[in-house]
């Protein structure tokens, strides 16, 4: 291989960011998709086309599915030094399934944009392996190259949810962590949040850059607005220059907009004083959720307020009320017990 890939930010003169891997096929993919997709999804190709070409060592056109194949076997092989280390959750040593996962989609991507642009026949990253059927009826494979996992999310119980709101020092924090935990929003729509997207007449925030570029209005309970009125009255520094709701209490970057890094150092030693393990942004909203669904909403509501385009994503929630299954279960049972009773009385 002629090249070596290297994981690189350049920044622009305007302050934005791009990322760059050192070859000119790679990047002219990347520069692509800084138009189709998030910055954040862009960084990901960035760096997994980096592990996928630093292990395959070949021109991008030269990769054959042979190639592909052989990258999965090494992801999944354990680490030197910790073969005999293994995932509970799977019994796996490698890398997860979901990151596996990931690299093959961002390969399979850039190889997609370069069967369109001509430079390559095919794209070299199988779709799936054919099954005994399939190939006895000619069909296409239908078994992913990686088997994945399927995971309940984490939840915090009630006792665990007021020991963290106890442990946070400011109103700003408790604000933070109630559109999460009373709203379900992502941690980048938190830091998003503009004045001007708190509709305090309506009880709703305006989600401007949600997951996808895509916007909705999320009703809030009024302890989140409550919050924030007194954060606003009495934390956020007057001087300000920022449009956005959490700004930075001290430091030299005091007024200027929260980071993702400040809020989840926030988050972590909340945790700390609490004594929490688990408790991060995304067990927050998992928890809204699942509270929201044990509280009788309805599944197609917890989609819109999720924000989430297709409703497989919401479905998980329907497995994480335990007490409204064990619920559910009852009745269901109940009524077969009752028949059954009468059946016998006959």
């Amino acid at each position: 291989m002629a090249w070596f890939p290297s994981f690189q930010c350049v920044t622009g003169a305007d302050g934005g960011r791009s990322w760059r891997v050192g070859h000119d096929q790679v990047d002219e993919f990347l520069e692509f998709a800084h138009g189709r997709v998030r910055p954040n999804t862009v960084r990901a190709y960035a760096h997994d086309l980096t592990v996928f070409f630093s292990i395959v060592a070949k021109e991008p056109v030269e990769v054959t599915p042979r190639d592909v194949l052989e990258f999965v076997a090494a992801q999944q092989r354990p680490r030197q030094g910790a073969e005999n280390v293994v995932r509970i959750s799977d019994g796996g040593g490698g890398l997860s399934a979901s990151t596996i996962k990931r690299r093959l989609a961002a390969a399979s991507s850039f190889y997609g944009y370069l069967v369109v642009g001509g430079d390559v026949a095919v794209n070299p990253v199988p779709r799936g392996l054919p099954t005994r059927k399939s190939r006895h009826r000619g069909g296409r494979g239908v078994v992913p190259l990686v088997r994945g996992v399927r995971r309940l999310p984490r939840i915090l119980e009630p006792s665990k949810v007021q020991a963290l709101m106890d442990a946070l020092r400011t109103e700003r924090d408790r604000a933070i962590v109630q559109a999460m935990l009373l709203g379900g929003l992502r941690r980048c729509e938190v830091l998003g949040l503009r004045l001007e997207d708190l509709r305090l007449g309506e009880w709703r925030v305006f989600v401007a850059d949600g997951k996808g570029g895509h916007q909705r209005l999320v009703p809030l309970s009024q302890t989140f607005f409550a919050t924030v009125a007194r954060y606003l009255e009495l934390e956020r520094p007057a001087n300000a220059e920022t449009d956005r709701v959490f700004v930075a209490l001290k430091g030299r970057t005091q007024g200027g907009a929260l980071s993702a890094e400040g809020l989840d150092e926030m988050l972590a030693n909340a945790r700390g004083r609490a004594g929490l393990v688990h408790g991060t942004c995304h067990e927050l909203r998992h928890t809204c959720f699942t509270r929201l669904r044990e509280g009788g909403m309805p599944i197609e509501a917890l989609q819109i307020q999720a924000g989430h385009r297709s409703i497989a994503s919401t479905r998980i929630y329907l497995h994480l009320g335990a007490d409204w299954l064990a619920g559910e279960y009852r009745r269901a049972a109940e009524a077969i017990e009752a028949q059954v009773a009468i059946g016998a009385a006959r």
